[in-house]
């Protein structure tokens, strides 16, 4: 650390001391009002009943969402802000690729109005929409369970089968490979298409390319967020792979876009 490092680390201990001291002086005046802060107790992943998450190194949870008990979450997966996966009276499965996306809430059954007992299983590259609630159900390979929908305990979903936002499935019901149900109670609609069964492997590996950015986001340290934001600021320019991401395409304006002949000595010298 070279001498201008020196002193300015020096300065910045003596402003942290004095704010310090500030702190602790206000805190006196207040007294029996004195304030304390509380410190979050949220825990990502939580043991229950002597049984510990098992994620994947590979899979991506969001800071906030909260894994709990008897739970497995597969390779590549993603569990995001605000989901609840509660395995504590039975177990969760979560596959490989799937993605389950923010404030959507997973749980088990140990018993019901039938007496049966089910665990939580979804398979291997599953969609399930923000908001959606999967309580005691079979969601198999390559389903999609659309945002806002509800599946009750014995529900079975199998692959490559929709359940439409918003819909609640009943008890007990199976939807069978390739179709689309929606309603409450959710009833048939009709058979997907190919380029609908498609774009459900799309979706888990859209979510799967999204989840990378995060992860790598949330893993950056303060002092790297903050470089960052120097750079950004000072380097404002065009970022062409979010833009990508989001699906826009940005235009210059035509009164930023500066004629070719404008600088004619200068175009003929890089002519030649």
């Amino acid at each position: 650390m070279g001498t201008l490092g020196r002193a300015i680390y020096v300065v910045g201990s003596w402003i942290r001391g004095t704010g310090q001291a500030v702190d602790r002086f206000g805190c006196s005046l207040q007294g029996t009002h004195l304030f304390k802060e509380q410190l979050s107790r949220h825990q990502t992943l939580l043991n229950l009943y002597d049984k510990d998450p098992v994620v994947d190194k590979d899979a991506f949870v969001a800071p906030g969402a909260s894994i709990i008990g008897d739970v497995q979450v597969g390779r590549g997966s993603s569990i995001w802000y605000g989901c609840v996966l509660r395995g504590d009276v039975n177990s969760i499965s979560v596959g490989s690729g799937t993605n389950i996306q923010d404030n959507a809430l997973v749980h088990v059954a140990k018993s019901n109005v039938s007496g049966n007992v089910f665990p939580t299983t979804i398979g291997n590259n599953v969609t399930v929409g923000h908001g959606a609630v999967l309580h005691g159900c079979t969601v198999e390979d390559e389903a999609f369970v659309g945002m806002g929908a509800t599946l009750l305990d014995g529900v079975f979903v199998e692959k490559n089968a929709m359940v439409a936002a918003g819909s609640l499935v009943r008890q007990n019901t199976r939807i069978p490979f390739g179709e689309v149900w929606g309603g409450n109670p959710a009833k048939f609609l009709r058979k997907l298409t190919e380029e609908e069964i498609a774009f459900i492997s799309q979706s888990a590996l859209n979510y799967a390319n999204l989840a990378a950015v995060h992860a790598a986001e949330n893993a950056k340290g303060f002092l790297e967020i903050e470089l960052e934001k120097m750079l950004r600021k000072k380097f404002a320019r065009k970022d062409e792979e979010y833009d990508s991401m989001i699906g826009v395409v940005r235009e210059t304006p035509a009164e930023l876009t500066l004629p070719d002949n404008i600088f004619p000595d200068k175009a003929q010298k890089l002519a030649s």
